[in-house]
């Protein structure tokens, strides 16, 4: 069957044992970072394993990388194997409801060549609203046979940035709020603004049902190539996903964002 981008919880409810889906379990606050795993332990999608956006999908921070930089391939299909991921393995995916770090799976998946991902609409909190089965029991291992084939067509490095901000036929988005865009207000990096060039897109105005298609209707056009950054590669994935839902050709993460990007303006 073709999945669609969001799975309602009724829908997933229907298909929790279902032996081709993998469930993963997002959910993360970037303020109290043990958060997710104690709200997983507490409680989960049954079935669901957890993955952690400092611990799993991100690797250890260095003097040159932004808050969040990729993590390790090899250590993270491992990971992802002990789940029992396959190549034609279907995976739902969730956070707390309002994407951001499911997307950020989406993007990884996505980058180590396996698009089969599809997003829980509203998240957990939908999920429990809705009165559907949860549980406390953490999931055994499973055996995968998953390997990464890198897609480097998503990704953005400094250098392509760079250029990016002389060449027309680029669009560049900053997907943080306005205030960190406009330099107003910096809660985490050291030095405020934006990316020269950079149009602001905030993430936070694209999660659905909102009108995302026409929100990229407003600042793209289909000739143009697209390059998203926030403040460190995460919630530049909903752009991401947005932009292709919206019928656009897939767009680039500059995953290290403005938190790599204002190193070098530090003196």
């Amino acid at each position: 069957m073709a999945w669609p981008h969001l799975i309602t919880p009724a829908a997933l409810a229907e298909r929790l044992d279902d032996p081709q889906i993998l469930l993963l379990d997002c959910r993360f606050d970037l303020t109290q970072p043990d958060w997710g795993w104690q709200q997983y332990q507490t409680g989960h999608i049954p079935g669901a394993y957890y993955l952690d956006l400092n611990r799993d999908l991100s690797g250890p921070v260095t003097p040159q990388s932004g808050r969040h930089p990729l993590p390790d391939v090899a250590t993270l299909a491992a990971k992802l194997n002990q789940m029992g991921l396959t190549a034609t393995t279907q995976v739902i995916a969730y956070d707390q409801g309002r994407l951001p770090y499911a997307a950020r799976l989406w993007w990884l998946l996505r980058y180590l060549g396996h698009t089969q991902i599809t997003l829980l609409a509203g998240g957990w909190e939908a999920y429990v609203q809705g009165g559907y089965p949860v549980s406390q029991v953490i999931p055994p291992p499973r055996s995968g046979h998953f390997i990464p084939h890198i897609q480097n067509q998503y990704l953005a490095s400094r250098e392509m940035v760079m250029a990016a901000q002389d060449d027309p036929a680029i669009l560049l988005v900053d997907a943080r709020e306005p205030r960190r865009y406009r330099g107003e207000w910096e809660p985490l990096d050291p030095v405020a603004g934006h990316i020269p060039g950079a149009v602001n897109l905030p993430w936070t105005e694209l999660v659905p049902p909102q009108p995302y298609r026409e929100r990229w209707q407003a600042v793209n056009t289909p000739a143009r190539e697209v390059i998203c950054y926030c403040g460190s590669g995460v919630t530049a994935c909903v752009n991401l996903l947005t932009l292709e839902w919206a019928g656009y050709p897939p767009g680039r993460l500059y995953v290290g964002g403005w938190s790599e990007w204002c190193r070098y303006l530090t003196p």
